[in-house]
């Protein structure tokens, strides 16, 4: 791209003043029109539906722990749900989520979360075309980028508190992006904002790394000045960010575990294991339709960065590169790369845009494009009351008009097996996969105890590998089967321990449903406890 195109020259335009006729605020915005294009096409009419939401069974301990917390009136400090590690020390460094999560359940039931987690989904995505469009950026760009960005983060949409992430993300890069094209005091909204973050989710620490990463671009656009134009170093943009950096950084602190959260979560993420293990720790794989989404992008924001470096812009460009090799390197931070590199990709789109297609005749197709795009922009800088009535409609619609799961998905669970052994698996000790076992959490906590489940930066490494081991076959599985006293197993079709346990004279088959197989040991172990003390650990 030529250097002729600047992108700071890209003129922003305020948007709407939120006061102003009722007419504004009753006719629907092209903005709302995305919020709800967004709920009907990944919700309403998606291929897995608002069950879709509830595909990651970590939503069932979730409502659970926040239940425990509204009943105890303190955020637990060891583990609740587990005989394996019980009574160990556990971080739930979710547990403002976890409370919410537990309110709407015990309100509306697996709705509630429903609800609010789609409103959050769709939320996001408007809110970065709006960003986008606060730039400058054109309604074709950013309409563009932002259905890229819906698509390529759906593999996260679901009922967890990521989501808050999600939101916390995209305004929090909207006020950072701001205050560096008009500095005010509005940035230092970013401190109550990371408050909250930090007890509603661990992405906070992506804001964190983004003012570090802001600090170092600015000085190094100062740098730049002195070095090619001769100016004089002004550091106050860097004393700004800094200070920032260091406010955002000390407020983090302020949750129920201090720094050892801190600790904690950094160790998790260093992990080897957890990097190895666990899928959404791995780098994504180009396969699918969001991949493909994701890998154009990918692409885009790589083009937009060395464009933002030939126009001095160093820190926006150092912030999509460190993004892009996050979101390669894992594939949860995919859509933290995309509320990153969207709006500066939006306007590398609208400065082409504003260079071929604008410049064109009138009664060209250019230039009907160019003329339908600007009438179109005053409709995508406001809001009217339909995105609220629409969220008031999903509240108070009757069942039959919208047909709410009331369980977790069964092409996931093993829903309608549970019920029908549920005393049997609440006596036992039960071996199942992790994730069926956040859903036992839900259905049956506190008499069901588990093994392992989704809490994966808990039960760490050792416990982990025991775990694959018995689930995979490996040649120390029936010592670790018999190690941990296991009298029950709820497997999977595919888990390799389905195949030896059918051939083993110590297990019989209790149930084949065509999606898991119970296992039950012949002479079972006698008085095991369920719920062990931690002094007899």
């Amino acid at each position: 791209m030529a250097n002729s195109i600047p992108v700071q020259e890209i003129p922003v335009r305020a948007a709407l003043p939120i006061t102003g006729s009722w007419a504004k605020w009753l006719l629907p915005s092209f903005s709302d029109c995305l919020f709800l294009a967004a709920l009907f096409w990944l919700f309403a009419a998606g291929g897995g539906g608002w069950a879709g939401l509830l595909a990651d069974g970590d939503t069932g301990w979730h409502i659970r722990t926040g239940e425990w917390i509204l009943e105890h009136g303190k955020v637990p400090k060891t583990d609740l749900f587990s005989f394996s590690k019980a009574g160990e020390a556990w971080y739930a460094w979710e547990w403002l989520s976890d409370v919410i999560y537990a309110v709407l359940h015990n309100a509306a039931g697996l709705k509630g979360l429903l609800i609010l987690s789609a409103v959050l989904i769709a939320c996001f995505g408007t809110l970065l075309f709006r960003h986008m469009m606060a730039r400058g950026a054109t309604p074709f760009a950013a309409l563009a980028v932002s259905l890229l960005v819906y698509g390529a983060s759906s593999i996260h949409y679901l009922a967890r508190p990521h989501v808050f992430t999600l939101l916390a993300m995209t305004v929090s890069m909207w006020l950072i992006d701001a205050d560096r094209r008009g500095p005010s005091a509005r940035i230092w909204l970013l401190a109550p904002i990371v408050v909250l973050w930090v007890n509603l989710h661990g992405g906070f620490l992506a804001l964190i790394a983004c003012l570090g990463l802001l600090v170092v671009g600015t000085a190094a656009e100062q740098a730049v000045k002195v070095w090619l134009d001769g100016a004089a170093w002004d550091l106050k943009p860097v004393r700004r960010y800094a200070a920032l950096a260091v406010v955002c950084g000390t407020l983090t602190l302020c949750n129920p575990y201090g720094w050892r959260l801190h600790e904690h979560v950094f160790q998790f993420l260093q992990s080897d294991w957890i990097k190895n293990n666990i899928q959404e720790f791995q780098s994504p794989t180009f396969r699918g339709e969001s991949a493909l989404q994701f890998e154009i992008v990918l692409f885009a924001a790589l083009g937009t960065a060395a464009w933002l470096i030939s126009t001095r812009q160093m820190a926006p460009a150092l912030l999509l590169l460190f993004w892009a090799h996050s979101a390669l390197t894992s594939v949860r931070h995919v859509p933290l790369f995309m509320i990153v590199s969207a709006p500066y990709i939006a306007s590398a789109l609208t400065a082409l845009w504003r260079a071929f297609i604008e410049p064109a005749g009138k009664k060209t197709i250019r230039g009907i494009f160019a003329s339908l795009a600007k009438d179109t922009e005053p409709g995508c800088r406001r809001s009217s009351i339909w995105i609220g009535v629409a969220v008031l409609a999903l509240l108070v619609l009757p069942e039959t008009a919208i047909r709410w799961p009331k369980d977790f998905p069964q092409v996931k669970f093993p829903v309608a097996m549970a019920e029908r052994h549920r005393e049997k698996i609440n006596a036992q000790r039960l071996l199942t996969m992790d994730q069926w076992a956040d859903y036992l959490i839900y259905r049956f906590y506190p008499r069901h105890r588990v093994y392992v489940d989704g809490r994966s930066d808990f039960f760490g490494k050792e416990l982990g590998e025991q775990y694959l081991s018995m689930s995979q076959g490996r040649w120390q599985w029936k010592k670790y089967l018999d190690e941990n006293r296991f009298n029950l197993v709820l497997s999977p079709l595919e888990w390799p321990l389905a195949s030896l346990l059918k051939t083993s004279g110590d297990w019989r088959l209790i149930e084949d449903d065509g999606q898991a197989l119970l296992f039950e040991r012949v002479l079972p172990y006698q008085d095991v406890e369920l719920v062990p003390s931690p002094q007899a650990k």
